[in-house]
């Protein structure tokens, strides 16, 4: 039986490579398993970018998720490449935070833009940005500051750090943006659909699970909408449509906009640079991994990504998750699995089952071969 192991990163536990050792080994010995880590452009995107090409990480300081606040970030290279990843969630990322301090009026992609900046110095002229993971509802407009643009209020002066303050912009001098920026192609890996405004926006889908109230997610679209109109009239640039715009809290639609970055599928694009296709003609089934499977893993999320190309060779698909939110067996038909297993108990909470990942996760894999054989 040759299996190809291809889980995402389950989030706050284990890595996507830990996923992929823990499910190789509790596999029968007689069957050859591949293993093969994928990520989507959220949480994993950097180490799985680095690792399966050779490449190398850096760290720099860099400002965090909240004005004022510092984090030890780390950023990356392709092997063979002069390419460089920048994981926004390293500076930007909702991991980096308590509960208790998410706030998405106040948080900034200000990190985002100076790693941005250490891979400029370091000569780097395409640059891969993964989107997922974000603490942020800003627009990408603290990345662009970092970068030497300059938003400026009715009175001239900088906007403060925080989407929320987006409803003052009057202006945006570009007298001191970097021009390197124009000498470098940029890539945003975006695991969501999402686009800037409206019902299935930035805000209203993403930002009540970044700390937002219901009277903060009316300010902030109306923030983000007054961004949109303003880049409109002074860029010509209409950011609203873009499919993916709305990721990582808009940080999408602003590299787009101020960067000219192109906005792709992360999980396609990570599948075909690690030669996915190659190893799937190869194997029997599939096995794959993600934290939590619900409504938004049917649209660009990693899961997705690879049962679409399975299914284009009849390969069976088997998905294991931490969390399966919501009727399981609708989700499995509508994502096109073969058979899809919670890891957890549901008695457990979700601390519980993160601590307890790797037992719980080789164990379900185990249940899963006893009834296959």
């Amino acid at each position: 039986m040759n299996v190809l192991v291809a889980p995402n990163a389950l989030k706050g536990s284990l890595t996507a490579f830990q996923a992929a050792t823990i499910i190789a080994r509790s596999l029968p010995k007689e069957w050859r398993a591949k293993l093969c880590p994928i990520a989507d452009g959220g949480d994993g995107t950097l180490d799985c970018l680095v690792a399966t090409t050779g490449g190398r990480y850096f760290d720099a300081t860099v400002s965090g998720p909240l004005p004022g606040m510092k984090v030890n970030a780390r950023w990356g290279t392709l092997g063979s490449e002069r390419t460089a990843v920048i994981e926004m969630a390293e500076a930007s990322g909702l991991r980096l935070l308590n509960a208790s301090l998410f706030s998405a009026t106040k948080s900034t992609t200000l990190g985002v833009g100076e790693l941005i900046l250490h891979a400029l110095d370091a000569g780097f002229d395409k640059i891969l940005v993964g989107l997922g993971g974000s603490a942020t509802n800003d627009g990408g407009a603290g990345c662009v500051q970092a970068l030497g643009v300059r938003l400026l209020n009715p009175r001239g002066g900088d906007l403060p750090q925080g989407g929320i303050h987006l409803k003052e912009l009057r202006t945006i001098d570009f007298s001191h943006r970097d021009q390197r920026i124009d000498r470098c192609e940029f890539v945003c890996l975006s695991d969501v659909y999402n686009v800037l405004l409206g019902p299935t926006g930035a805000t209203f889908t993403y930002g009540t699970q970044k700390g937002a109230s219901v009277e903060e997610l009316e300010q902030l679209e109306k923030s983000l909408q007054h961004f949109a109109d303003v880049l409109s009239q002074q860029l010509s640039v209409d950011v609203t449509t873009l499919p993916g715009g709305g990721a990582a809290g808009g940080l999408g639609a602003g590299l787009s906009a101020f960067c000219r970055a192109t906005i792709v599928s992360g999980i396609d694009y990570i599948l075909d640079l690690i030669r996915f296709d190659e190893f799937l003609r190869d194997c029997d089934f599939v096995l794959t991994a993600e934290g939590s499977i619900d409504d938004q893993s049917l649209a660009g999320k990693g899961i997705s990504g690879i049962v679409r190309r399975a299914k284009k060779l009849s390969k069976p698909v088997h998905a294991f998750a931490g969390r399966i939110r919501g009727d399981g067996n609708t989700l499995r038909r509508q994502m096109g699995l073969d058979s899809m297993h919670q890891i957890a108990p549901t008695s457990f909470s979700d601390e519980e089952a993160m601590g307890h990942a790797e037992e719980l996760l080789e164990a379900s894999v185990r249940e899963f071969v006893k009834h296959l054989e």
